[in-house]
């Protein structure tokens, strides 16, 4: 049995970031990093020298709205019907560092009052500045099954289905997503890591081992699409993006 039990936060996973898309043209790109794991109830208290290196806004998920990230993912829930009367939300993501932030993935683990699992969101930017959110049951602890409905890398239509696998991090973390697209397997990325207590220690040691973490985050996926369309690659059309209800 999967233990859907929320784990301890505030918590730093120093992290290595897998993206292996099949050929041809096959690449594989790892990207080495660190993630956040907190209580949306309980963000982390930093001392003042060091806010820089953390900060978690609302404008940065869901609607944008200038609210508190917990705020936005209850609305975004309810636009589907979903509340979690008070248990704990948890979320994995980067955070705001020397004011930029780049979230290619924001996972969030939604708890009922007794603890239980109720269900999973994940949170996809694209480099175009859009967002969108994929919502699913307790079962994407093991693995859950949902259409692609939005437009990541240009050189994938917006077709196919996403296989996930999202376990609540303890003191691992090992997140994966594949892409399959027509019968086939196109494209695998993987999230592995440690826990480490989020200690201000801890952060400062992450922030001098991988500085401006999130724009690293960002330019190293922007240099490979560069790579691949210099290899001859053909780019998707982008359609037009609809925003879901409860997001910008």
């Amino acid at each position: 049995m999967v233990n859907t039990s929320p784990g301890p936060a505030p918590a730093l996973y120093p992290s290595v970031i897998t993206h292996v898309r099949a050929g041809p043209p096959g690449y594989k790109l790892t990207h080495r990093t660190y993630l956040w794991l907190i209580d949306l109830d309980k963000p982390p208290q930093l001392p003042s020298a060091l806010r820089p290196l953390a900060r978690f806004k609302g404008r940065d998920h869901f609607g944008g709205a200038d609210t508190d990230i917990k705020a936005g993912l209850e609305a975004f829930l309810a636009t589907r019907g979903i509340t979690l009367d008070g248990g704990r939300m948890l979320m994995l993501a980067h955070a705001r560092v020397l004011g930029y932030v780049f979230n290619p993935l924001s996972l969030y683990w939604c708890h009922g009052p007794g603890g239980e699992l109720r269900c999973v969101v994940a949170e996809v930017h694209n480099t175009y500045g859009e967002r969108h959110c994929y919502l699913m049951g307790p079962e994407a602890a093991q693995r859950a099954d949902v259409p692609k409905e939005f437009y990541v890398s240009p050189f994938f239509p917006v077709e196919g289905e996403y296989r996930m696998r999202l376990p609540l991090p303890g003191e691992r973390l090992g997140i994966t997503l594949h892409l399959d697209l027509g019968g086939h397997r196109k494209f695998t990325a993987t999230v592995r890591g440690e826990r480490r207590p989020a200690t201000p220690g801890a952060l400062l040691r992450a922030a001098v081992r991988h500085p401006w973490s999130t724009v690293a985050v960002s330019a190293s996926i922007r240099r490979h699409g560069i790579a691949l369309w210099l290899r001859g690659l053909p780019v998707q059309n982008r359609p037009r993006h609809r925003p879901q209800e409860g997001l910008k």
